[in-house]
């Protein structure tokens, strides 16, 4: 495995730029420093507009954000640099069948906002764990739901944005690939511990212009470079590379060919690479495990300032969610067509020459084509692109699990903790997250062919479905109880977990070298692992439940669908708990004359509150109330009702067009 740059990765014709010298021209740059400035100017305008000295105003932005910024924050925060690279990656590999990942997201951003946001903003709820605590009381499923979002973050997202990010800075500016590392997260780092939730996502709304737009661009110049859609289609089939034998290996020529359905979103159910059973079934429950049930999807839509808007940002997102067959995929594949050899490599040596990765080179797909194809200045906008959709990513990611940290886990050790002390936690556990996220880079670099999508899927198919099943059990069947929740949970997570260990222990494997992990455990396709995943879990979950003692309904007041318009009050399982506030003094020191100047200049420039007076008893339940008001204007809701049913219908038509 190499980590570091090979001097040697491409091959250029004599008088042509090494590829780590073409952004060093003054159109480049300055496109790049302009980016860099108009973020700072936006990322501090939001930090001056938004409250961010309280905890809701730092981790949910006072809920008042618009549809517009929040659909776009949406998107942002799911599309990051790992997509660029991933989707276009296995485009190159395999074709367009990988889109439906993304496709599928429709359906589950339109039951997120019609079906689960409802219920979460009625229970008042800050966090994911949290809900599972209202739910079902006492501390185990909050607890233990918190260590695996956070384990997830690490395994899952952080660490593939990172690496996606930095293959292209490594690409661009020669950089090792830790080098580059570092240099992204010093600067993602400064914004989303000083910022809060709502300077992300304003930062977020401008970073999707600049992706959209960027990708709008590049797409533009691929298929004027190979031809237009017919040439495209025609070229891809025949894109094979012209060093097919070597290193003492006998190559099958399905490795290196392109597949005969490369051109079809629904493949065959035993030998496809995504069987359409599985994406029509098995990915059901892990999208609605990222988007349903996930801190940094869910925490965006209760920022919002009311139903009708949190409903507009997922039709938004839906919309834009369409488009990266067209941005991403299909660039993807054409960058096999005009570098085949580089980006399509079988034989080890050719592909360590290339990319410096033995297993493949296709997560190259979408920066080469950058670097080889854009002209000066537009070379430049699109690594601003590249920056955008990882900065976007990563500061959300960041966000949600620091207040993940600091609301389910951190307020567990110090009970008293005041709110200052909460936000400073939050902050300093981003550092701690850091450094655990860059250590497991190494297994992402090698882990599933080379193909960061699939790393992506699988490790979400293996974790996913027990969380989705249990929020959707605790939501839909009032009789689930904690008992069952937990064991679900528990055993779901072991069984995915030693899936995902035999993987890492025995390898992925490649087309030239299968893996040797045993067909009981890893013959099953990991979209079908997820259907029977789920299965396996809500059986347990209903099957203890109906066993145990069913919770009363006292306590389950707008925690669930049936009894989601209750007007009566609820009594908490954990009402017996005192809140922090509580054994607070009535008013605290407000004096500054204790602290020096550069004490308050940094807590000025972080949103740190000033110490002041307790909320009185009206102004606590005034705002409790505008935290969980779910009310919607008649017109608005027939406008988003109308506008998610159009939706649908193009999100229908793209699956049967490309069927």
């Amino acid at each position: 495995m190499a980590t570091t740059s090979s001097p040697d990765m491409t091959t250029e014709a004599p008088g042509t730029p090494e590829m780590s010298e073409r952004l060093r021209n003054p159109a480049d740059i300055s496109v790049i420093v302009i980016y860099f400035i108009v973020l700072m100017i936006v990322g501090i305008w939001s930090m001056l507009k938004t409250n961010r000295g309280t905890v809701g105003g730092f981790f949910l932005a006072g809920r008042d954000m618009s549809w517009w910024p929040m659909g776009a924050s949406l998107f942002a925060s799911n599309i990051g640099s790992g997509h660029f690279v991933g989707l276009a990656g296995t485009g190159a590999a395999t074709g367009i069948a990988t889109v439906t990942f993304e496709w599928n997201s429709v359906f589950l951003l339109l039951i997120l906002g019609w079906f689960f946001v409802p219920i979460y903003i009625k229970s008042g709820v800050m966090t994911m764990p949290e809900y599972l605590k209202k739910r079902f009381g006492g501390k185990r499923l909050q607890v233990y739901l918190s260590v695996l979002t956070l384990f997830i973050c690490v395994a899952l997202r952080i660490s593939s944005d990172i690496f996606s990010g930095a293959i292209f800075i490594k690409l661009a500016l020669g950089l090792n690939l830790y080098v580059a590392i570092l240099i992204l997260l010093a600067i993602t780092a400064v914004y989303t511990v000083t910022g809060g939730l709502a300077s992300v996502i304003y930062t977020d709304a401008l970073q999707t212009v600049i992706m959209l737009v960027g990708s709008f661009i590049l797409m533009g110049f691929a298929f004027a470079e190979v031809g237009g859609y017919e040439q495209f289609m025609e070229k891809y089939m025949n894109a094979i590379p012209s060093v097919v034998e070597g290193d003492n290996l006998t190559i099958s020529s399905k490795c290196y060919t392109p597949q005969p359905d490369s051109f079809h979103i629904f493949r065959d159910p035993i030998t496809g690479d995504i069987p359409w059973p599985g994406i029509v079934f098995g990915n059901i429950p892990v999208a609605m495990w990222y988007w349903c049930a996930d801190q940094v999807i869910v925490q965006r839509c209760l920022s919002g300032k009311d139903m009708s808007h949190v409903k507009g940002a997922c039709i938004m997102c839906g919309y834009l969610k369409l488009l990266p067959l067209f941005f991403m995929v299909m660039p993807g594949m054409i960058s096999r067509i005009l570098y085949t050899d580089k980006v399509a490599c079988v034989v080890p040596s050719e592909c360590m020459k290339h990319c410096g990765n033995e297993v493949g080179c296709t997560n190259y797909a979408y920066p080469i084509l950058v670097m080889e194809l854009m002209p000066n200045g537009l070379r430049g906008l699109m690594m601003s692109v590249m920056l955008a959709s990882l900065i976007s990513s990563l500061t959300s990611i960041f966000n949600s699990a620091s207040t993940v940290f600091t609301m389910d886990l951190y307020t567990k050790v110090r009970k008293q903790a005041s709110e200052k002390e909460l936000l400073i936690a939050g902050r300093l556990f981003i550092v701690v997250l850091i450094i655990i996220s860059i250590l497991w880079v190494p297994l992402v670099e090698v882990s599933n062919n080379g193909q960061l999508i699939h790393y992506v899927e699988s490790i979400s198919s293996y974790l996913g479905p027990p969380i989705a099943t249990v929020y959707l059990l605790a939501i839909v069947c009032k009789r689930v109880n904690e008992q069952g929740a937990f064991w679900g949970l528990m055993i779901g997570f072991v069984i995915g977990l030693i899936r995902m260990i035999m993987e890492f222990a025995y390898g992925t494997g490649s087309c030239l070298a299968p893996s040797n992990c045993p067909k009981i455990i890893c013959g099953v396709h990991y979209l079908y692992f997820a259907m029977i995943l789920s299965f396996i879990t809500a059986v347990i979950v209903l099957g203890i439940s109906l066993l145990t003692k069913p919770i009363p309904d006292v306590h389950l007041y707008r925690l669930c669908w049936a009894l989601r318009n209750s007007t009566e009050k609820r009594i908490d399982l954990d009402a017996d708990e005192k809140i922090q506030e509580e054994d607070e003094d009535d008013y605290e020191d407000n004096s500054e004359e204790t602290r020096g100047c550069c004490r308050q200049a940094c807590d000025l420039f972080c949103g740190l509150p000033k110490k002041g007076p307790k909320l009185t008893e009206e102004e606590k339940e005034a705002q409790m109330k505008k935290l969980t008001d779910t009310s919607e204007k008649p017109f608005w809701k027939r406008v988003v009702n109308v506008n998610a049913i159009l939706l649908l219908a193009v999100a229908v038509f793209f699956h049967g067009y490309y069927a």
